[in-house]
């Protein structure tokens, strides 16, 4: 597809992603919980399940077969491969954000892991003092002022927000490298994005099965995790984080 259609389709998919999500949460009135807007709760509730049978029956088999066959350095370097190939998405998502700083160092480090670091395999960045900035659509849409919306719970992604959801469609197209790799190249960050997400998964089985399995409503459980962690990632002031793991988060963004 020629550059111009592409860069065409990303700014529809900005506009589409403005139109959606732009609404505010309701403080009171049907659908709104403990300052929760969730007025699909119906739908979500059955979405949650299916994701729950997957996980059950897929995801946590595979990610603690995972985990146990590769040793910790090797996860931590798929990690690290798949982070180093978002980074060019962190970078055009802190400039619509207006964030220079950010944008800056989110390009030095992708420059300097992929070859110091050895395509990222190593983050040679974190080592020379240059944390790592993540960003993505969905704080990009804060940033302009976008409401949260409903929450959603989507098929296999898991918990989400009407304007996070948008977020994270328009980042199938925020990445640069998707316009200039070629197939197979094009979907190793994905892949590497789903292992990451499985070792994720694997390390952390105790805490996620407690969420999943054991709580006594493991959707409205996992519907408080999810917004708390996020609403204090954006520093909204709506609440405190809770806790530091998403019980569905299995990074495909990749690029």
């Amino acid at each position: 597809m020629p550059l111009f259609a592409r860069l065409s389709r990303v700014a529809i998919s900005c506009v589409v992603g403005l139109s959606v999500a732009a609404c505010a949460v309701p403080t009171s009135g049907p659908g709104v919980v403990d300052g929760v807007y969730d007025p699909y709760e119906d739908r979500n509730r059955r979405v949650h399940q299916f994701n729950r049978n997957l996980d059950r029956n897929i995801v946590r088999p595979a990610a603690i077969g995972y985990s146990a066959a590769l040793p910790d350095e090797v996860e931590d370097s798929i990690g690290h491969f798949a982070a180093n190939l978002g980074e060019p998405s962190v970078v055009v998502n802190s400039l619509l954000q207006g964030d220079l700083r950010g944008a800056g160092v989110s390009t030095v480090r992708f420059v300097t892991n992929s070859t110091i670091g050895l395509l990222g395999f190593f983050d040679a960045a974190t080592e020379l003092k240059l944390p790592a900035h993540d960003t993505d659509f969905g704080e990009t849409l804060f940033v302009w002022g976008v409401g949260e919306g409903a929450y959603l719970e989507l098929p296999v992604l898991g918990p989400s927000t009407s304007r996070n959801a948008t977020g994270k469609f328009v980042d199938l197209f925020t990445n640069p490298l998707t316009y200039i790799l070629d197939s197979p190249e094009a979907y190793y960050g994905t892949i590497a994005g789903v292992a990451a997400g499985l070792g994720t998964r694997g390390r952390f089985s105790d805490t996620v099965d407690s969420i999943l399995y054991d709580s006594a409503d493991s959707y409205a459980q996992a519907r408080l995790i999810y917004l708390q962690n996020r609403r204090f990632k954006l520093g909204d002031g709506q609440s405190v984080q809770a806790q530091e793991i998403d019980p569905f988060a299995l990074d495909t963004e990749g690029f």
